[in-house]
């Protein structure tokens, strides 16, 4: 079986990550792991760029520590993948699959509500999970649930609580959605408690994992 992170987050792109992208990505080859798919806060979340910037610096910036990430991903040989947390009020989106090419030349996505936002996302090839559904923070007001948007949703996050993850599990099996985990790792190699996907096969790239999700060939863990 082939390991990877799914739900990653680094600085400085996303505001509240406390690690680069260098040494997070340390961590994961020193434990073994095949890759890592880092899912940085989209334009519509903890993005830390000014909210003036054009919808292009925005994006360009987005897909910086990706693109470094990618690169030393090569000289230390651990797979490395781009994927995106969007958000809404706090309700929060992993999204894989759709490149920064395909996001410089639909900026009126941005616009959308997101119910109807999420379904044009899946009909364009992307892989729809939602993280951590039945999170209660204090940055939340109430709990929401797109169970007709989304392929799939986080019944494991690593930064949730026992109660939070097994609702979320409840949830999945009874609304037929693909049980998903991610550690929702914001301090690199500080965080203890770990989760994602294992896979029967190396990923080939972004979309290959989607296949992959979609056709059920992997099994989550956590540790």
């Amino acid at each position: 079986m082939f390991r990877y992170e799914t739900h990653l987050h680094t600085y400085p792109v996303s505001r509240c990550a406390q690690v680069g992208v260098r040494e997070t990505l340390d961590f994961y080859k020193n434990i073994g792991y095949q890759g890592v798919f880092i899912t940085n806060h989209f334009l519509d979340g903890n993005i830390n760029i000014d909210s003036e910037a054009s919808f292009e610096e925005k994006i360009e910036f987005y897909f910086s520590d990706f693109e470094e990430g990618k690169k030393h991903g090569k000289d230390i040989e651990l797979d490395v993948f781009c994927g995106i947390e969007m958000s809404y009020k706090g309700t929060d989106f992993l999204i894989y699959g759709l490149d920064k090419e395909w996001w410089l030349e639909r900026p009126e996505i941005m616009l959308m509500k997101k119910s109807d936002q999420l379904p044009v996302l899946a009909s364009n090839g992307a892989l729809v999970i939602q993280a951590h559904p039945f999170r209660n923070a204090s940055y939340l007001d109430h709990i929401r649930l797109f169970p007709d948007q989304v392929h799939g949703t986080e019944v494991v996050n690593s930064c949730n609580d026992e109660l939070s993850n097994k609702m979320a599990g409840i949830y999945a099996e009874n609304y037929g959605l693909l049980p998903f985990a991610g550690s929702d790792n914001h301090i690199g190699s500080r965080k203890t408690s770990l989760s994602g996907v294992e896979t029967f096969r190396p990923v080939k790239d972004e979309k290959d994992f989607v296949d992959i999700i979609l056709s059920k060939e992997y099994k989550i863990f956590s540790e």
